[in-house]
C-alpha cells in the first residue's frame, strides 16, 4: 500500500479504505499520528461553539434527528433567535476559548427574508474576532455568493452516511441534493465543513464509503466532523445497537490518514464517551471539538470537563490556522 502518511489523494478504492480498517491497531493509530504530525500541531485541538438558532418544525424526516417535525420528541419549536441573544452567547463563547461560532437552524432550505437575518448574524459574529460557521440545509447559488460576501468562514453540510444507506436514513432529500449544496459552497471559496455519522446502524463497508465519498470530493472539506449517533427517544433510530468505542477509533484514524490536511473534529456523542477513548481520539488525530454543554440540541460534556481533559493530556486550544503555523515552523526548524 501506498505510504499514505504524505499528499492528498481523491481516487481512494473501497479495497484500499477495508485495507486501512484492517490494519493491527497499533499500527493504523501509528500511521494516522504520523500523518496529524505532518500537517498539525499534535497536541494543538481548535474549539468551536455550536448554537441552535432555530429549533425544531424541520420537514426532513433524518432518522437520528430530534427536530424533525415528524418525530414527537418533546422538543419545543423555538422562532429564529433575536440578534442579541446571539451576540451573548457568541462573547461567551469566545470567552470561554472557542476560536469559532457556529450558528445552526433547523430548515430544509433558507428563504431569502431567513438568510438576511442569519447575514446579520454572521456580521455581528465577525465583529467579535471570531470565524463563523452556520449549517443552514440546501443552498442556492445565488445564496451561497450573498453568504460568501458577508464574510461567512465555514459552511457545515454533512454527507451523514454512505449512499447506500442513506436512503435508510433520510427520504425528504437526496445524496445528490447534499453534493450540489456543497459545490455551490465550493465555488464561491467557502471553507466546506463537511463528515457524518456513525452509529446508526451501518455496516463496516457504509463507515468505508462515507469516507470514500468525503475524501474523493474535488477538494477535501477543510474540516471534517465524525459524529457517534446520539440516540433519541422517539426517533426511528432510538435503540441501535451502539458502535464499539475502538471502532470508532479506527474511524477517526482512517479519517485522518485519508484527509491528512483536514482538520478532523470529534464531533457529537462525546458525552457517552470516556477520556480514555477521547485521548485515543486525539492519538488518532481528531483534533477539533464543540464546546458548550448542548450541540444544537443534544448533550456535550461540560466545558470544565473539557479542560480538565486538556490539562491532563497537554493539550492547548488552537485556532486552526495557529495549529498548521506550528506545524509549518516544526517542518522548516
Amino acid at each position: 500500500m501506498t505510504d499514505v502518511a504524505t499528499g492528498v489523494r481523491h481516487d481512494w478504492t473501497l479495497n484500499e479504505i477495508k485495507a486501512l480498517f484492517d490494519l493491527p491497531f497499533n499500527d493504523l493509530l501509528f500511521q494516522a499520528q504520523t500523518a496529524h504530525r505532518a500537517n498539525f500541531d499534535p497536541n494543538a485541538v481548535q474549539i468551536s461553539t455550536l448554537l441552535s438558532i432555530k429549533t425544531g418544525a424541520c420537514p426532513e424526516d433524518c432518522s437520528y434527528c430530534p427536530q424533525s417535525a415528524k418525530y414527537d420528541t418533546g422538543l419545543e419549536r423555538e422562532r429564529l433567535l433575536p440578534l442579541e441573544e446571539v451576540r451573548t452567547a457568541a462573547l461567551n463563547a469566545k470567552q470561554n476559548g472557542a476560536s469559532r461560532f457556529c450558528m445552526g437552524a433547523a430548515w430544509r432550505n433558507p428563504t431569502d427574508k431567513n438568510l438576511d437575518r442569519v447575514i446579520e448574524m454572521i456580521s455581528l459574529v465577525k465583529d467579535l474576532g471570531m470565524e463563523s460557521c452556520v449549517t443552514l440545509g440546501m443552498l442556492t447559488r445565488e445564496q451561497t455568493r450573498k453568504l460568501k460576501t458577508a464574510g461567512l468562514d465555514y459552511y457545515n453540510h454533512n454527507l451523514d452516511t454512505s449512499p447506500e444507506y442513506y436512503e435508510q436514513i433520510i427520504t425528504t432529500r437526496t445524496y445528490q441534493d447534499r453534493l450540489d449544496t456543497l459545490e455551490n459552497v465550493r465555488s464561491e471559496d467557502i471553507n466546506v465543513c463537511c463528515g457524518g455519522i456513525v452509529g446508526m446502524g451501518e455496516t463496516d463497508k457504509d463507515r468505508s464509503a462515507l469516507l470514500q465519498q468525503l475524501a474523493n470530493l474535488p477538494e477535501h472539506p477543510q474540516s471534517v466532523p465524525i459524529n457517534l449517533l446520539v440516540q433519541v427517544e422517539n426517533t426511528p433510530l432510538y435503540g441501535t445497537e451502539e458502535l464499539d468505542p475502538i471502532e470508532f477509533v479506527r474511524t477517526i484514524a482512517v479519517a485522518r490518514i485519508m484527509m491528512p490536511a483536514s482538520v478532523v473534529r470529534l464531533s457529537a456523542g462525546r458525552t457517552g464517551m470516556s477520556e480514555e477513548m477521547q485521548a485515543l481520539c486525539f492519538l488518532a488525530g481528531a483534533n477539533s471539538i464543540f464546546y458548550g454543554d448542548t450541540l444544537l440540541t443534544t448533550p456535550n460534556p461540560e466545558e470544565n470537563k473539557d479542560m480538565d481533559l486538556f490539562n491532563k493530556l497537554g493539550i492547548v486550544a488552537n485556532g486552526e490556522q495557529q495549529a498548521a503555523a506550528a506545524a509549518d515552523d516544526s517542518a522548516a526548524a
